[in-house]
């Protein structure tokens, strides 16, 4: 397929030089027409021999119901290779996907955003060995909109209708025009890939890309959350351990309910009916239900419920109250350095304005030259080695290309700032 783009790159060869095609060819459908789900479990086995043997490139997508389930598994599976075609796996129907690991292990594996999908794939028991991220190609290429719509608009003069990226996957049977929406999403990413991987080589990144994506393979699982009640929308105006330990005993029920029966939590009771309790610390279901949050039918029938969880917030002793501040393994929040540590916010701010210079010269954005937790710690260390932070950085698992383009960089605001 053309690529509806225009190439006006500096004899250099620096930045994105990639110009969106005027107009898009709209892409409604498959080339091959409708793709129906795959469901049984002896069409899988038969798939899963109809891949073995090659190493060609595969694209990989999954459609989840974050909004509506509790789980992030994956309700739909997309696959694409030249020779098999464009296909949809049914994970409920299928329980699992195991068969399809050992065909698919040499094939590097094409993804967009694959951080969002890599950890679904795994739990139906697919997992890469190489893959790479059209998303994060072109980030690194500082292309201004890296969503998989404008990306394939950018790089490939083609419109992808998005609309159903948000639906509840888990429902069956799918509708035929969502259906059609998850094989698009297939339909042509390997092609980007390869217009994504030309481009990294005009602007000198591609190696880049190869170390970013490979650590994307080796990542471990992240660890669990510590306090993850701590993220409920509005905690932030509760400053008083009783309350807080409100919001963890409604979290924690509110939780446990929205796993056993599989609902997103914020279904069961929104962020705002418990910050409010917290708030109000009301001392019966009477008091509970006159809040205006907790008012409509659902939750008054609920409020014995909750009632028992605020009661048990009440009868917690004070010596097991939540802190209301975590003790952080690591630098404090940056905004409370220019009072309480004015030498390291002014560390700082040397680093993040040459970051941001640095950013420029490269067309990468500054979050993808090193991690923004990265840049803090070693601004509040103050040390002015490059060695040293060479060090930091590597024992981090910063990738190769970030440390040599940063490490002196932060090694000289240090030292600026001394």
């Amino acid at each position: 397929m053309d690529r509806a783009l225009s190439d006006t790159a500096d004899s250099d060869g620096a930045g994105p030089t990639v110009e969106i095609a005027p107009t898009a060819i709209p892409l409604l459908a498959p080339r091959n027409g409708p793709v129906t789900p795959v469901t049984d479990p002896i069409a899988l086995s038969r798939l899963a021999q109809a891949m073995g043997g090659s190493t060609s490139p595969i694209a990989l997508d999954a459609e989840r119901a974050s909004g509506f389930r509790y789980s992030s598994r994956a309700y739909v599976v997309q696959l694409k290779r030249a020779d098999i075609g464009n296909v949809l796996l049914d994970p409920i129907a299928l329980g699992d996907l195991t068969c399809l690991q050992a065909p698919l292990a040499a094939a590097e594996w094409v993804l967009h955003a694959a951080s969002q999908d890599l950890p679904c794939l795994a739990e139906a028991g697919l997992r890469p060995t190489t893959l790479f991220d059209t998303e994060l190609a072109g980030r690194l290429a500082g292309l201004p909109r890296v969503g998989l719509g404008p990306l394939v608009e950018q790089m490939l003069g083609l419109h992808l209708e998005k609309g159903h990226g948000a639906a509840d996957w888990s429902i069956r049977p799918l509708p035929a025009n969502w259906l059609n929406y998850a094989a698009l999403d297939v339909e042509v990413l390997i092609e980007l890939r390869d217009a994504m991987e030309a481009e990294l080589t005009r602007q000198d990144k591609l190696e880049w890309a190869h170390q970013e994506f490979a650590a994307i393979v080796a990542a471990p699982q992240a660890a669990p959350r510590i306090d993850p009640w701590r993220r409920t929308s509005g905690i932030h105006k509760i400053r008083d351990r009783r309350s807080l330990e409100i919001v963890r005993q409604l979290w924690l029920g509110r939780d446990d309910t929205a796993r056993r029966r599989d609902i997103a939590p914020h279904r069961i009771l929104p962020d705002t009916a418990i910050a409010a309790a917290a708030a109000a610390k009301p001392a019966s279901v009477a008091a509970l239900i006159a809040l205006p949050v907790f008012a409509g039918r659902v939750q008054r029938r609920q409020a014995d419920r909750w009632m028992q969880a605020i009661d048990l917030a009440f009868r917690t002793p004070e010596v097991d109250l939540p802190p209301v501040q975590l003790v952080l393994d690591g630098p404090p929040p940056a905004n409370r350095w220019k009072d309480k540590h004015p030498e390291a916010a002014a560390r700082l701010a040397v680093a993040r304005e040459a970051l941001a210079a640095l950013s420029e010269e490269v067309s990468t954005p500054v979050e993808n030259l090193l991690s923004p937790e990265l840049v803090r710690r070693v601004c509040w260390a103050g040390i002015n080695s490059a060695p040293e932070i060479e060090q930091i950085l590597t024992d981090a698992y910063a990738r190769p290309w970030q440390i040599q383009l940063t490490a002196s960089l932060l090694a000289k605001a240090n030292a600026a700032t001394a």
